[in-house]
């Protein structure tokens, strides 16, 4: 076929270099690699391959599958379980065995618990509940897939009708079950019944094709989806097309430049209100699909049926919220008093729907605030865990945009019941798969703005931050530096997974931004692309700082002077009362951390205006401590000269330092030993003997933004090896 809605990637020279479990892997990978072919974490393929039995020697058919949790795109080898075929169909005894006993439900969940019994050669990744899909069928390759033109036809009122319409024989049809062993037997016999067909479209969710050649296998998916594609887009341009679609359009976007401006006095607030339980971070979305399905007619009606995909709900839930805002005759405040009661109507919504579907076992319920929240002239607000969780919330719901989008276009769009919906969404299983989650770590859910981020004890903090689970955003002056460190950061952890959000919010779990802290416009700017990027903040530490010395004459310029306590004292104090303003819009508990010095408290010739400058901070944090409470605690961290990776210290200034203490040096001696010379100079003025580093400093304001110091407030928390002179009186 000629392909113009999926891209046909499979190189045969590629292929042929492969083992056959390398063979599947790439096969996965290409498949994942195409959003229109399935979404982030989702789908399945395997591959029915001989091996040797590591006991006996003999071959054996394994059904490599991919396992629980993994995601096509990015898969290896080790995320595919691997399991001896011949025991998975024995299996079939066993639950029928149950089901006659009219254990049928609970023998559908123990079945998962039964995979292990059928691992091949100690295999620790867990199997997926789509195993005896794949398991069932005969082809030796099976693909399934959730493409959103093959979906659109599984939540269309007439599912049935079209695939006959679409497909011919080609395709059969099975009605919406739950995955699981039940769907595997009705596949399985659905085959039986008609030998010639090659796939099978799941009503409300997606598709599942196969050959016994990978590469035919690939190739068949692939022809599917774009036949399905093809008679979606032809309909949709017979009825209008995108000036049509979903009713037309009732309201109008607003401007760049106003919707950035008022995404971004309403992103905090909103950050607060839907993270009564727990923090959320946010993507947002304001690309032209997304716009166009939010300001039209029928956003309401269809935002309200929810969506019908499993893998989409359980990343959106039920239902978005849509607010019924019009950009072109409403303010701000009328956007806020609208949000405020969509959200107190979701949650009761949310809470009926519980008390509705649960069952006696249910677990308790899960928060019952929305993960989507979709606003006309604006766009569209997922929120996540962490950044990479939101921006897979935003793609699952582009998805389910796209669904409705073809399902209109051919039928009558139809979501999920709810009941089934719930059953999905509190199965025992998929608790229990929650629960074998990793614990959050300890900053998980906060976002932190370090100024100063660009180098020293800044950049240090950034990546202190960052391992424990923090969003960072990376401020300097020098804003290339600032990206420098947030480039660091996401290569060691990886973009995450998911669609990226438009404009800055197409970042990953470090951003980059330069700001001036003098200037109190600039101060503001970057706390709004802040929340453009991530929704807010929790936590601000502020690193940067000047140290300019005095002449020979022991003077130093009335414009250095100011300088000094411009960027040491005043920049502070701007960076605070601008916060302030996001932090008590927001609601939420947050920490400020100032950085002061060993000089505030210690006298010494040569840094008069550092020195002073040090102490005004040092009081700044507890007046700051005062202003802000209780909501921002305010502390500071004062550390002695940390010379190793500080921007204070450059070539020249470590050899004016030596020279001033008469410490030896050669004129062309390398700058790390000079830098380690004056570093253990200053080290032998400590009690502790010992060089200190910025991942020292960095500590300490790991410590005072984290809640281990979560009553600690106006302190000032000393850095400086054991300095003496530093001993408060």
């Amino acid at each position: 076929m000629s392909y113009h809605y999926v891209s046909y990637l499979w190189d045969d020279t590629v292929a042929a270099s492969l083992d056959p479990v390398a063979r599947l892997v790439y096969r996965s990978n290409l498949l994942g690699s195409d959003q229109r072919i399935t979404n982030t974490g989702g789908g399945n393929t395997s591959s029915k391959l001989t091996e040797r039995d590591p006991l006996t020697g003999a071959p054996v058919e394994v059904l490599w599958v991919k396992g629980s949790g993994g995601d096509l795109r990015t898969s290896k080898r080790e995320n595919f379980a691997s399991l001896y075929q011949p025991k998975l169909l024995d299996l079939q005894r066993l639950y029928a065995t149950r089901a006659d006993k009219g254990l049928k439900s609970s023998a559908e969940d123990d079945m998962v618990g039964m995979y292990t019994h059928a691992t091949f050669n100690l295999n620790p990744r867990a199997s997926s509940i789509d195993t005896p899909l794949h398991a069932f069928l005969p082809g030796r390759h099976v693909d399934h897939m959730h493409p959103n033109a093959i979906i659109a036809i599984a939540a269309s009122a007439n599912c049935e009708r079209l695939t006959r319409e679409i497909f011919g024989d080609a395709m059969a049809y099975v009605p919406w079950m739950r995955p699981g062993f039940e769907l595997g037997l009705a596949m399985q016999e659905i085959v039986r019944r008609q030998p010639g067909v090659r796939a099978i479209m799941m009503g409300q969710h997606g598709f599942i094709a196969w050959d016994d050649d990978d590469k035919a296998c690939y190739t068949r998916t692939l022809d599917f989806i774009e036949r399905a594609a093809t008679y979606i887009e032809e309909r949709y341009a017979a009825r209008g097309g995108d000036a049509a679609a979903f009713g037309g359009a009732k309201y109008q976007t607003l401007d760049e430049p106003r919707r950035r401006a008022t995404l971004a006095a309403v992103l905090p607030w909103l950050r607060g209100q839907v993270s009564r339980e727990r923090r959320f971070v946010g993507t947002i979305q304001d690309d032209t699909p997304i716009l166009r399905f939010v300001n039209s007619h029928d956003a309401p009606r269809l935002a309200e049926l929810g969506t019908s995909c499993p893998d989409h709900f359980l990343r959106t839930k039920i239902k978005p919220l849509y607010v019924d805002w019009n950009p072109q005759s409403e303010d701000l405040a009328a956007l806020k008093g609208k949000l405020a009661a969509g959200l107190e109507q979701y949650r009761r919504d949310y809470a009926a729907y519980y008390d509705r579907c649960k069952h006696a076992n249910s677990p308790a319920m899960r928060d019952p605030n929305p993960t989507v929240v979709l606003i006309p002239g604006l766009g569209m607000i997922a929120w996540g865990k962490d950044k990479s969780e939101s921006r897979v919330t935003a793609e699952f719901y582009n998805c389910a945009v796209e669904v409705m989008r073809g399902a209109e276009a051919i039928d009558r769009y139809v979501a999920l019941p709810q009941q089934e919906a719930f059953d999905i969404e509190y199965w025992l299983l998929e608790e229990a798969k929650l629960k074998r989650m990793p614990a959050e770590k300890e900053l998980a859910r906060q976002i932190a703005v370090v100024i100063g981020a660009g180098s020293g004890i800044g950049r240090e903090t950034a990546h202190r931050l960052a391992r424990e689970g923090a969003q960072l955003v990376c401020v300097d002056l020098m804003e290339g530096a600032a990206q420098s460190t947030a480039k660091e950061i996401t290569d060691r952890l990886g973009l995450g997974i998911g669609v990226a959000g438009s404009g800055i919010s197409n970042c990953g779990p470090a951003l980059g931004l330069g700001a001036n802290i003098t200037d109190r416009a600039s101060i503001r700017h970057m706390l709004d692309q802040v929340a453009l990027a991530y929704g807010g903040f929790d936590a601000i530490v502020v690193t940067a700082g000047v140290f300019v010395p005095s002449d020979t004459t022991g003077h130093i310029p009335d414009e250095k002077w100011a300088l000094t306590f411009n960027i040491n004292v005043t920049g502070s104090y701007l960076v605070a009362d601008e916060a302030a303003k996001t932090w008590r819009d927001q609601g939420l508990r947050g920490s400020l951390v100032l950085t002061t010095s060993a000089n505030a408290v210690v006298a010494k010739k040569g840094s008069v205006a550092y020195d002073t400058s040090k102490a005004a901070a040092s009081h700044l944090v507890r007046e700051l401590a005062i202003e802000l409470a209780p909501l921002v605690r305010v502390n500071g961290v004062a550390p002695a000269t940390v010379v190793q990776g500080s921007a204070m210290f450059p070539r020249d200034r470590v050899i004016g330092s030596l020279a001033k203490y008469n410490i030896a040096f050669a004129a062309d001696e390398p700058t790390d030993s000079l830098v380690r010379k004056l570093a253990q100079f200053y080290a032998d003025r400590t009690l502790t003997k010992a060089p200190i580093t910025p991942g020292d400093q960095a500590e300490a304001y790991f410590l005072l933004v984290s809640s281990r110091l979560a009553k600690t407030t106006g302190q000032i928390l000393t850095v400086d090896g054991g300095l003496h002179e530093a001993f408060l009186r």
